[in-house]
C-alpha cells in the first residue's frame, strides 16, 4: 500500500492497469470492467494473520447488501431499505482503485477519504458521466451520504459493515484455527440496539480456546 502522500490520484493506479477503461463513453461497459477489480482485490486485514486466500472487497459488500435486506422490523419500519442495499453495494466501490487501506498502512483518515472521493469523482464523471439514463449522480450521492454518516440509513449500513466483519472474523477463526481477537473492538462501535444484539450472538459463537 502506498504511504500517506497527497500526490496520489486515480491516475496513479490507472497507469498501472493492463487494460485502462475507456473514458467518456456512452456505454457503461468500461465501468463494468473497472469494478471487476472489486472481485479480485482482497480485504487486507486478514493477510497479517496468514489468511492469504481471504474475502474480496465485493464478497464483503455482497453479504452486507443481503444483511441490509434482513433488517429487524423495528429498523425496517423507519429506514429506506432499498437505499441501504444500494449503499452497501457502493460504499467501498472506490477501493477498485484505492485498494483496501487498513490502519497499519500509514495512510491517514483524511488522506484515505480524499483518495476515495477522487476515485468516485473519476467513476461518476469520466466513466458514467455520458451514459444515457445513468445513475452516476445517485452513486456519488449515496457514497457521500455513507461517508458523512449522518442519516439513519448511513448509521445502519455502518453498523452492518462492522457486523459483517465480525461474522467473517468468527468464520476465519473456525476455519484457520487462528485468534482474531484484534478485530473484536469493532463490536463496541456498533450503535443500533438491534445490530448490537446480532453482534453479541456472533461473538458468542467464537471457537472456544484450548
Amino acid at each position: 500500500m502506498t504511504s500517506d502522500t497527497s500526490t496520489w490520484t486515480p491516475e496513479t493506479m490507472l497507469s498501472t492497469l493492463p487494460y485502462r477503461p475507456e473514458e467518456n463513453s456512452e456505454s457503461p461497459v468500461p465501468f463494468f470492467h473497472l469494478i471487476e477489480r472489486l472481485k479480485t482485490t482482497k480485504r487486507e486485514g486478514w493477510r497479517r494473520f496468514g489468511i492469504n486466500d481471504g474475502e474480496s472487497i465485493s464478497d464483503h459488500m455482497y453479504r452486507m447488501s443481503i444483511m441490509t435486506m434482513m433488517a429487524p422490523p423495528t429498523l425496517a419500519a423507519n429506514i429506506n431499505i432499498p437505499r441501504c442495499i444500494k449503499m452497501a453495494l457502493i460504499h467501498d466501490m472506490a477501493e477498485a482503485l484505492v485498494g483496501d487501506i487498513t490502519p497499519v498502512d500509514g495512510v491517514s483518515k483524511p488522506e484515505k477519504a480524499r483518495r476515495e472521493a477522487s476515485v468516485m469523482d473519476y467513476i461518476t464523471t469520466n466513466l458514467l458521466g455520458k451514459v444515457p439514463g445513468c445513475t452516476g449522480g445517485e452513486i456519488k450521492e449515496i457514497f457521500e451520504e455513507y461517508e458523512a454518516d449522518e442519516s439513519d440509513e448511513a448509521h445502519f449500513v455502518h453498523d452492518i459493515d462492522k457486523m459483517e466483519l465480525l461474522l467473517q472474523m468468527v468464520e476465519y477463526e473456525r476455519l484457520h484455527k487462528v485468534d482474531l481477537t484484534e478485530f473484536t473492538h469493532v463490536k463496541e462501535r456498533i450503535q443500533l440496539k438491534e445490530i448490537k444484539e446480532w453482534a453479541d450472538e456472533v461473538v458468542r459463537g467464537r471457537p472456544k480456546k484450548a
